[in-house]
């Protein structure tokens, strides 16, 4: 499928973007691109294929270990906070 540059003033418009009178081939150029590669994309033959819900799926993903990095400065923070109440931050009401 190839786009005119009508077609992309058109995009740009309904995604309430600006664009260049000068790039409107270019992009015209490369949106067509895209669009033909998922064109062949969708032609490719997927049967028999597993669908993967985490490309890592087969594998082990390697994890830090969970242990504590930094020292606890609630009580500092809080000695610095404009209001703190029972050890809660307290803000204002922003809806009613």
């Amino acid at each position: 499928m190839t786009l005119t540059a009508d077609d992309v003033k058109k995009i740009a418009y309904l995604a309430r973007l600006g664009i260049d009178q000068q790039d409107i081939a270019s992009y015209a150029q490369d949106l067509s691109g895209m669009l033909e590669l998922m064109t062949q994309m969708g032609e490719t033959d997927t049967d028999g294929v597993m669908p993967m819900a985490h490309p890592i799926m087969d594998q082990k993903q390697r994890l830090r270990l969970d242990e504590v990095t930094e020292i606890d400065n609630r009580n500092n923070f809080q000695a610095i906070a404009p209001q703190v109440e029972e050890g809660l931050y307290l803000v204002p009401k922003v809806i009613e």
